[in-house]
């Protein structure tokens, strides 16, 4: 059995688990599909900062701040196996070389697709981005709106989250950290 298969089987069993009919028409392939969907959620797994990177640092002369912001992301929460949809902002001062600016997104995206806490993922994506290319500095804030604490639970619908994570000199000196705050719009 393939792994797919494998946790389709698991997931017919779950929906059985909660009183539905796996005869019911609209049931009939739902175990196949939520498996690839999850696979497809997940597949940060199976990544890795080289491959996602695939040689795209140059070298530069540029010391100044370089910003990729509202990157778009989608994870799913440890805790509930429930999404959070969110965006990133990400900045590094390079030292002598630059990632190419797709890579960032990729970089979000590869630690997205795992089963994750917005901390986490915060930590993540800055010391990759610092493993990178070894830059003065790095600074990464998601915000994010979690349907576990809209779904279930609290059932907030309008609370978001803000976490940060500041390496180098976004951590060491706070004009820095103001300048890539107000870039930011934060």
């Amino acid at each position: 059995m393939s792994p797919t298969e494998e946790i389709a089987r698991h997931y017919h069993e779950i929906i059985e688990g909660v009183g539905e009919d796996m005869s019911r028409e609209g049931l009939l392939k739902t175990p196949m599909r939520a498996a690839k969907a999850m696979e497809f959620l997940t597949q940060g797994y199976t990544q890795s900062l080289d491959d996602v990177v695939n040689g795209a640092i140059f070298p530069s002369d540029n010391d100044e701040m370089v910003i990729v912001k509202d990157i778009e992301l989608y994870s799913l929460c440890e805790h509930h196996l429930l999404p959070f949809i969110g965006k990133a902002h990400v900045a590094y001062l390079p030292r002598g070389k630059v990632i190419g600016l797709s890579k960032i997104a990729r970089i979000v995206d590869m630690f997205a697709r795992r089963l994750q806490i917005q901390e986490q993922l915060t930590t993540q994506v800055a010391h990759a981005i610092e493993q990178a290319i070894d830059p003065a500095g790095v600074a990464v804030v998601i915000e994010a709106a979690h349907l576990c604490m809209m779904m279930r639970g609290v059932q907030k619908q309008n609370s978001s989250t803000t976490t940060s994570m500041m390496l180098g000199t976004f951590r060491e000196n706070h004009r820095t950290r103001d300048e890539f705050l107000k870039l930011i719009k934060l």
